[in-house]
Order: C-alpha cells, then sequence, then structure tokens
C-alpha cells in the first residue's frame, strides 16, 4: 500500500430540512388550524482518528464528501429526520487544514478522537411555529440552511518521539534495524530510503520508545532536489532527533561538510524545528582507522561549533548503542515526569509543533510553487508526476 502523507478534498455539511406549510384538515374540523412541521437538522462532517489507518491514500481517489441533508417537515406536526453526520477516518497524527484560510481545524493526535470540521444546516420552521391569538391561519415556513462547504488539505505526521535525521547513506535504516524489529532495506551499495519507516525500541519489559527514520535529505532539498524537503515535517512531533553523520563517506563529500548541509536544510525548512532538542551520533566509526577516528570525530565538532550530547557508534556491529539507548529513555522518561508534574507543558509543546506545521507549511508551498513555474518552462521534464512521492510505510512493533 503507496504511503500517502498529504491530501485535499472537499467536505460539505448537509443541508437542513425545510419547515412545512400544513392545515389541519379532517371529518367535522374544518378549521383545525395549522400543523406544518419543522424539517430535520443536516448531518454535519465529523474526523476521527484510527488506529488501523496509516495513509491517506483513500482521499486521493475520492475527494469530495457530503453528509445527508435534513428531510423536509411534514404535516400533523411532524418533524422531518435529521440527516445523518458523515464521519471520516483518518490516520492518528493527521493535521485538518482549511485550505482558503489556512486555519488549523484539528490535529488529531490520539487514539478515537474525533473533530466536527464542517457543521451541518439548521432545519427550518413549520408554520404552526408562527400560529398566534392574532394569526390563527399563518401561511409562513422558512428554509433550512445551507450546510458549511469546505476545501481541505489533510497532513498526515508519522507519530514518534525519536526522529532520525542525516544524509542518504548515513546508517539511519541500518541503525534502526539494529535497535528495533523493524526490517527496512539496507544493502552494500549507495542508495536511499523511500520507505518511512516506525520501530518500537523496547529498553524494559514495561520501556519503550518509537524511533522514526524518514527519506534522507540531499544537500539542496530546499529547493526540491531528491525528495526536497517534504519529509521533514514528520519530524516535526518528536521529542528528540538523532543527527546521523557518515564518518566514512563513499564518495569524495567530508563527514564536517555532510554534517552542515544537513543543519543548512533543516533550518530553511524551520527554523523552529532546528533549535528542538537534537543530538549528534557518529556513526560507521568501525570503518576508519583507530588513530583517525578522534581527529575526524572532532573535525566535525568544530564544523558545527557542537555544544550538545555527542555519541560515537557503529550501528552496523550495534557498538554504542546501549548507552545511546539508555539516554534516550531515560530523556523520554523525565520529559514524561515533567509533563505529569506541570500539565502546561503539554500545551507549550503544542503551540510549538504549530509554529512548526506553519514554517514548514510555508515552505511546501513555496517549493510546490518553483516547481510550477519550473512545469511551465521548457526545462521541465513532461514524466513528472506526484505520485512519484508516495511511497511505503512500514510500523513494526
Amino acid at each position: 500500500m503507496k504511503f500517502v502523507d498529504e491530501a485535499t478534498i472537499t467536505v460539505e455539511a448537509g443541508k437542513g430540512g425545510n419547515g412545512c406549510m400544513s392545515f389541519r384538515r379532517e371529518k367535522f374540523i374544518p378549521k383545525g388550524g395549522p400543523d406544518g412541521g419543522d424539517g430535520g437538522d443536516g448531518g454535519s462532517v465529523w474526523f476521527e482518528a484510527d488506529e488501523s489507518l496509516n495513509t491517506l491514500i483513500d482521499y486521493r481517489f475520492t475527494r469530495h464528501y457530503k453528509a445527508q441533508n435534513g428531510e423536509g417537515g411534514r404535516g400533523a406536526n411532524c418533524t422531518g429526520a435529521k440527516g445523518e453526520d458523515l464521519i471520516l477516518k483518518v490516520p492518528v497524527g493527521t493535521t485538518v487544514v482549511d485550505v482558503d484560510t489556512d486555519e488549523v481545524l484539528a490535529d488529531l493526535t490520539q487514539i478515537g478522537q474525533r473533530e466536527k470540521i464542517a457543521q451541518g444546516g439548521f432545519h427550518g420552521l413549520g408554520n404552526t411555529r408562527y400560529k398566534s391569538s392574532v394569526n390563527r391561519a399563518p401561511r409562513q415556513t422558512t428554509k433550512g440552511s445551507p450546510g458549511e462547504l469546505r476545501n481541505l488539505r489533510l497532513e498526515l505526521k508519522v507519530l514518534a518521539d525519536v526522529g532520525l535525521l542525516g544524509l542518504p547513506n548515513a546508517g539511519k535504516s541500518t541503525f534502526i534495524r539494529s535497535v528495533s524489529a523493524a526490517t527496512p532495506k539496507v544493502a552494500d551499495y549507495p542508495f536511499t530510503t523511500l520507505v518511512p519507516n516506525l520501530g518500537v525500541v523496547r529498553t524494559d519489559a514495561h520501556r519503550s520508545f518509537v524511533v522514526a527514520d524518514i527519506p534522507g535529505i540531499i544537500e539542496g532539498a530546499a529547493e526540491g532536489a531528491g525528495l526536497g524537503i517534504r519529509f521533514l515535517k514528520h519530524l516535526a512531533r518528536n521529542r528528540v532527533l538523532l543527527h546521523l553523520v557518515d564518518m566514512a563517506p563513499w564518495d569524495e563529500t567530508t563527514p564536517a561538510h555532510a554534517a552542515q548541509a544537513v543543519v543548512k536544510e533543516l533550518t530553511r525548512f524551520s527554523q523552529t524545528l532546528a533549535e528542538q532538542p537534537r543530538w549528534l551520533v557518529l556513526n560507521k566509526l568501525d570503518l576508519l582507522p583507530e588513530d583517525e577516528q578522534e581527529s575526524a570525530c572532532q573535525a566535525v565538532l568544530d564544523a558545527l561549533e557542537w555544544q550538545g550530547p555527542v555519541y560515537r557508534i557503529s550501528a552496523l556491529n550495534k557498538q554504542g548503542l546501549k548507552p545511546l539507548i539508555h539516554d534516550l529513555q531515560h530523556f523520554l522518561d523525565e520529559r514524561a515526569e515533567a509533563v505529569a508534574l506541570d500539565p502546561s507543558l503539554l500545551e507549550e509543546e503544542y503551540k510549538t509543533r504549530m509554529i512548526i506545521d506553519h514554517e514548514a507549511r510555508e515552505n511546501l508551498a513555496r517549493l510546490k510553487e518553483e516547481q510550477r513555474a519550473k512545469r511551465e518552462s521548457d526545462d521541465w521534464d513532461d514524466d513528472f508526476d506526484d505520485d512519484d512521492y508516495d511511497v511505503e510505510v512500514e510500523y513494526v512493533r
């Protein structure tokens, strides 16, 4: 199944039913008076987070969704039936954005969370509502109001505690294979991952955290090179980022230059995301002679002017992984304890994510506009297809 992390759809709530104009007509009751009933309310459109879904691919093929209209009122003071609500199920981690106003309408981050996106129309009034002592035969009714119509953009961001960041072939897939049961493709030749992978790292019987491996970015990704910066938005919900650096690159790129390129692209994508907790992980040290390892590591630290945590590992041989995994679990446990003592931290975290989302949408919109301009030029490849970005996702527990 393809992994689609963005879709644009239109939802329309149901129209309210019209009120009825009717008068009671029965044998021996020639002037029974008004008995027109009200219409029914139109159905609303809701979104619900479903843990069984992990892609928005269904919304690529069906773009318009409409809730049921309310029925009109009837005689004998019968009220019209209410239209059924339309419940659209989406993966956990989906953000619903109004395309026209760029307003975030809902952020579905919990299983079973349900949010109303489009309000159904209200019912019209029957002529019974207008009877009075001076108006005994009213011929007034009202029509039901139309339901809300919204153009929406659905954005899916994978939910994980730890996000892996780095250039292609930095060893992210090997890392997630070594610490969890996930099995992304790895090989002894250079290639980049096209599949966002999630792996559950178990550090104890009842302690674990989730790691997300996204496709690698390359220098110039902010201008659309490679897979661009589209997948960086999946890091917006991570509590800590692991910046993996290949200490033995297969080409002529130096580790220091590679590390700087990642930081540059991350900053251009979202300055706020670049300021989130980030740990430096120097990988593939087993491929360097022992007498060169320290100087190579120091060159990366000097190039980044690094002051944060640093870990030296070999993901393939599982060297240095235990201290890193232990420290990650400790960091996440401390965060959970702090939130338990001060729930307002969650609100601050949510605001930060909203800022990152806003910056990401602005950058992605800019990138799409530049690609659209290129498509209109003679140099654009006619074979380009947005579906080239659609990949598969694997979640292994």
